[in-house]
């Protein structure tokens, strides 16, 4: 696979998301990869992540990701994002959530950007 723009992320992130398949997103992020839950705690790895990320997956619903900055330094990147989530929650009752992140995302060898420290909450 040919190098990306760190950026990309947020489209596969979306993609994976919308695709209601969570081990799609649970694939963007490194093993090690650290989540801020929207209480403030850290999700380390992928079974704290998945667990936090269900909540995300209870809304059947569209996401959509704006990127607002992309700053690259080598294999690391700084990304902000703006993000909209609406759909049905499971109560049936329509939802929508929306907020502005703060990531870093790391290059693998084969070109890929992949999460390693995620903020959905980032500017809140």
């Amino acid at each position: 696979m040919a190098d990306t723009k760190p950026q990309e992320a947020h489209r596969q992130f979306e993609d994976a998301y919308n695709s209601g398949k969570i081990e799609a997103l649970l694939a963007l992020y490194t093993p090690d990869a650290h989540l801020v839950t929207e209480s403030g705690n850290i999700a380390i790895g992928y079974d704290a992540i998945r667990g936090e990320l269900q909540g995300f997956f209870a809304i059947k619903g569209r996401m959509t990701v704006e990127t607002i900055s992309a700053v690259q330094a080598g294999n690391i990147a700084l990304l902000r994002a703006q993000w909209h989530l609406t759909g049905t929650g499971p109560d049936g009752q329509s939802v929508a959530l929306s907020g502005k992140t703060a990531e870093v995302v790391q290059r693998q060898p084969d070109g890929r950007w992949l999460y390693l420290i995620d903020n959905p909450h980032g500017s809140e």
